[in-house]
């Protein structure tokens, strides 16, 4: 009885530590990001492409992930900074100057990187874009899949630091899982892996 127990325990022991250790879709980080430790970040954008729904949710989602990890001493999430960028002309003029660049020319813009930086007070960027945010089926299962890319920015050089991509799947029978649940999850394995 006693060894049955042991075998018992040692295969929980496995699954846990088999489930804790996340592998994501793609992750790369620059060599330079080992000095790189912001003390502050904004989530510059979040491009939710045709999944409109998801825009407030995952704002909010990410925000606040990043406020509960408690690396940083301030997190400007999107409605704080949209507040910024209504407040300030030269602001709103840097940041849309900078974000047609890098989606136009993928180019971050060391000086307009600078400017936006020292107007916000951030030390990073992070932008995040959503692949997929839907319920769908796969294999005759019910499925609830979120996909999210993610790129951090040095804030004073527009470095590009990392990007990563990951998904996650949860099948469901009867109670669908919450997308904004699933996108916390996806969040949380995401950050395990950006440089701090």
């Amino acid at each position: 009885m006693p060894k049955k127990v042991h075998r018992i325990k040692i295969f929980l022991l496995c699954i846990f530590m088999v489930s804790a250790c996340t592998t994501l879709r793609f992750s790369q980080v620059d060599p330079a990001a080992k000095d790189f430790h912001p003390r502050s970040i904004a989530i510059l954008k979040v491009d939710i492409g045709p999944h409109g729904e998801a825009k407030v949710v995952l704002e909010n989602v990410i925000a606040n992930v990043l406020t509960d990890k408690k690396w940083y001493s301030s997190v400007i999430d999107n409605q704080n900074l949209e507040n910024k960028i209504r407040d300030n002309e030269e602001l709103s003029n840097a940041v849309n100057e900078y974000l047609s660049k890098l989606k136009k020319l993928n180019y971050s813009d060391p000086y307009l990187s600078r400017k936006i930086s020292e107007l916000i007070g951030a030390e990073a960027f992070l932008m995040v874009s959503v692949d997929i945010w839907n319920y769908t089926m796969e294999q005759d299962k019910k499925v609830a899949k979120v996909s999210l890319g993610m790129r951090l920015y040095e804030a004073s050089t527009g470095h590009l630091m990392w990007r990563a991509g990951h998904h996650r799947a949860e099948s469901y029978m009867l109670i669908k899982p919450e997308l904004a649940s699933v996108a916390r999850r996806v969040a949380n394995d995401m950050f395990s892996r950006m440089p701090r």
